[in-house]
């Protein structure tokens, strides 16, 4: 091994890096906005763990006013935040669906509540619960557990479509937007510039290729892990297929819009990171929002992948049909639409 050869291209990368000024630049300033992002919607009394609902609340009674007959070690645990709702019908449907892990009914002794077995969060914030009103009411300890009646959601099968559209997005922003930028770098798409190919044409082929891949995936995916786990459908799978099928079009879509010019990877990747993490993290992939302020709330449903997982739900978890879940289908449409357009307008072949 001769050193020279080996300075001379660590130099040579070295400087096309720090000369690729998008990238550059793109780097330092990527991980700044992450972390401002995460740091304004994280920020003070969100940073509780655990979600505890309680019902009556009715509208314009602070939350404050409805928890204080709760032991106030279990009311001001720093790990507990409580969402008011206004009957215990919503309460129980928000806990079924695993929006939050504890149900207290507002003002009863015995203090009544739900958790669903199923729940491990609910586990912790039950024997959190317990200790207090054993501290509280040393002598006689007073709580009274409510069966929660009708259809319980298994975590699993709440959180199982959240996994399948984590990787359908991954898979649709890097697999068109990542790869076309590279094949502009590449001088690929100057050749085909020469074709009768127009632009509008080569990004539906890309979008129809996408789609076809993801939806095979997702099918492989879908079976290998039901085979295991054994997910319980309630709703139609053709009607579930439909809405995947809406999902994977719109973040394909997306996915074209960030291809449409750039000749940087590394700019293309810090954009795909940008609208990808924010995307998983706000779209109840992993855990609800419920509770969360309502700006965020707001801000969450500018993703399409919130309103794939929503519909997806509703279909698997709740049994609903497609009519059901038109408002969210309707919205991806038009989303895919614009994003179709909007990267055949702005569509180079060269830069």
């Amino acid at each position: 091994m001769r050193l020279k050869r080996l300075w001379a291209i660590f130099q040579t990368r070295n400087l096309e890096y720090f000369r690729d000024r998008e990238a550059f630049g793109w780097n330092f300033l990527f991980p700044f906005l992450i972390i401002i992002g995460f740091g304004l919607i994280f920020k003070g009394d969100y940073r509780a763990q655990f979600k505890v609902g309680i019902f009556p609340v009715p509208s314009g009674v602070s939350i404050e006013q409805s928890i204080d007959f709760l032991p106030e070690s279990f009311a001001t645990f720093a790990s507990l935040s409580f969402v008011g709702f206004e009957s215990d019908e919503i309460g129980l449907q928000k806990l079924k669906h695993h929006k939050i892990d504890l149900l207290i009914q507002a003002h009863t002794r015995p203090v009544r509540y739900w958790v669903a077995d199923s729940s491990p969060s609910g586990a912790i914030v039950e024997r959190l619960l317990r200790e207090a009103l054993a501290s509280d009411q040393a002598a006689n300890p007073q709580f009274e557990k409510e069966d929660i009646q009708g259809l319980q959601i298994r975590y699993v099968d709440w959180l199982f479509p959240g996994i399948l559209g984590m990787n359908m997005m991954f898979s649709a922003l890097y697999g068109v937007g990542w790869v076309v930028v590279r094949y502009r770098k590449n001088g690929v798409l100057k050749r085909l510039k020469a074709t009768p190919l127009t632009a509008f044409e080569y990004l539906a082929a890309q979008l129809l290729s996408r789609i076809f891949l993801l939806m095979v995936t997702l099918t492989i995916v879908w079976v290998g892990c039901d085979l295991i786990l054994d997910f319980r459908v309630y709703g139609s799978l053709l009607n579930l297929f439909t809405v995947f099928l809406a999902g994977s079009s719109c973040m394909t879509a997306l996915g074209l819009v960030i291809a449409c010019r750039g000749t940087s990877e590394e700019f293309a990747n810090g954009i795909l990171n940008l609208i990808s993490w924010p995307m998983m993290f706000l779209s109840e992939v992993w855990f609800s929002i419920e509770g969360a302020p309502d700006w965020l709330r707001t801000a969450a449903k500018i993703f399409p992948l919130t309103h794939l997982l929503t519909a997806a739900r509703k279909i698997m978890n709740e049994g609903q049909g497609l009519m059901a879940v038109m408002p969210e289908v309707g919205i991806l449409c038009a989303m895919t639409l614009a994003f179709l357009l909007i990267g055949a307008a702005f569509f180079s072949w060269n830069k």
